[in-house]
């Protein structure tokens, strides 16, 4: 692909959940669940409406949790805590294939993700891969927006001090969040599923094949 990877990058902004791990784990099937019980549970909504109700979140606002802090004023940090009680660690495995694929690049990783924190490290400390990371920005940081809303994206960049969203590889397998990194100019590379232009510039089974699509280069980018 002509222009790829851009020869400057100098971040690998990398989403979490069904990208740093397979999609058919069983962990968001498991945290989309705590997501319905705690729809039920706590705010009453009737188990018939819970899709649908789920589904129009998502599209309006970009997350449930968005749509139901609009919507039904929840506390963040109490969703947050609720859903992602799931067993990570019955789920996944320790991935040093991974691990090696990572620590081919130099420049600087980061976790961006639509969850929190707490979460993020717990799979990253599962799968060893957390010191492979440089840092992690969560929907905590990035509030009020989320993926795909461009704010976010902006938000990650002033975050990380980085002025070009062209010197930034975006990774992740939802393809609008894709779409809109692209549109702001990132470099976006599809895990887990094909996608054409103009969603995303490349497209791998598995994050572990990340060089099939972004040569490691030898030395890290660095202003000043």
């Amino acid at each position: 692909m002509a222009g790829f990877p851009p020869p400057e990058w100098t971040t690998l902004l990398v989403d979490l959940d069904d990208t740093v791990y397979p999609a058919d784990s069983g962990v968001w099937d498991a945290i989309s669940d705590r997501m319905e019980t705690y729809m039920r549970q706590k705010l009453g909504i009737p188990p018939e409406e819970l899709a649908q109700t789920r589904q129009a979140l998502y599209q309006t606002y970009g997350t449930t949790l968005r749509g139901l802090q609009m919507t039904r004023h929840i506390n963040e940090r109490d969703f947050l805590q609720f859903v992602h009680d799931v067993p990570v660690e019955a789920l996944l495995r320790p991935n040093p294939e991974l691990c090696r694929v990572l620590q081919m690049y130099p420049q600087r990783k980061v976790i961006f993700t639509n969850a929190d924190r707490s979460h993020a490290r717990r799979v990253l400390r599962h799968l060893q891969i957390e010191p492979c990371f440089d840092a992690i920005i969560d929907i905590l940081d990035i509030a009020p927006y989320c993926k795909p809303m461009p704010q976010a994206f902006e938000t990650a960049l002033r975050l990380l001090g980085e002025t070009d969203p062209a010197r930034c590889v975006f990774v992740d397998d939802s393809p609008r969040n894709l779409a809109a990194a692209r549109a702001l100019g990132f470099t976006t590379i599809c895990v887990g599923s094909h996608q054409p232009p103009p969603i995303c510039d490349a497209s791998i089974a598995r994050l572990e094949d990340l060089p099939q699509v972004l040569p490691p280069q030898k030395e890290r980018i660095c202003d000043g």
